[in-house]
């Protein structure tokens, strides 16, 4: 099986990340996905050989919509997406970011679209996301590709280039704590 359909089986396998992809598809937001330790999370925790899911701290739902860049409208959307979780029973740590107004963070040229924008993240393995089309198949967002995924590493994104966020992060997120085998790759 190769790495695309491996994810995308495990993530089938993973009711809560498929409840939260059918919620997070009812908003019908332009080019979305759930990104990050959404799906790095997954895939680590896989290779490690863990019997259940890490709880994630948050899930990053991005998406690109250049007519409406204003953060309120994301703690609007945030706001939608619990209660459209809560309708369902579940509760989920949503975080919604307009990838059309990133840029402005690291004064980068505007992105392009939501592919582009997590193609400056930090870390490679982190910029990949996941959508659910209306169809059910599962959708993969990998700029990157998905073999750092695979290779149990932590890489510094050569696009990013910011080595001292990329040590923080590391530091502070304890990753090689709870996933022993990453190696770092800078």
């Amino acid at each position: 099986m190769d790495q695309q359909q491996q994810i995308i089986q495990w993530l089938y396998a993973d009711s809560y990340r498929m409840q939260a992809l059918s919620i997070a598809r009812e908003l019908g937001l332009n080019q979305w996905c759930l990104a990050a330790g959404f799906v790095r999370n997954l895939v680590w925790d896989q290779l490690h050989g863990h019997h259940s899911p890490t709880p994630l701290n948050d899930i990053d739902l991005v998406y690109f919509d250049k007519q409406n860049i204003s953060e309120r409208h994301d703690l609007q959307l945030e706001a939608q997406l619990r209660q459209n979780a809560a309708s369902q029973h579940a509760s989920f740590p949503w975080s919604v970011k307009n990838q059309a107004r990133m840029h402005l963070r690291s004064g980068r040229q505007p992105y392009r679209s939501t592919e582009d924008a997590i193609s400056y993240w930090v870390e490679v393995e982190t910029a990949i996301g996941a959508r659910l089309k209306e169809c059910g198949d599962i959708e993969l967002v990998a700029p990157w590709g998905l073999d750092a995924l695979f290779t149990r590493t932590i890489t510094l994104n050569p696009k990013n280039g910011e080595i001292d966020t990329y040590h923080q992060r590391i530091t502070s997120k304890g990753w090689q704590q709870h996933w022993p085998e990453l190696r770092l790759v800078v």
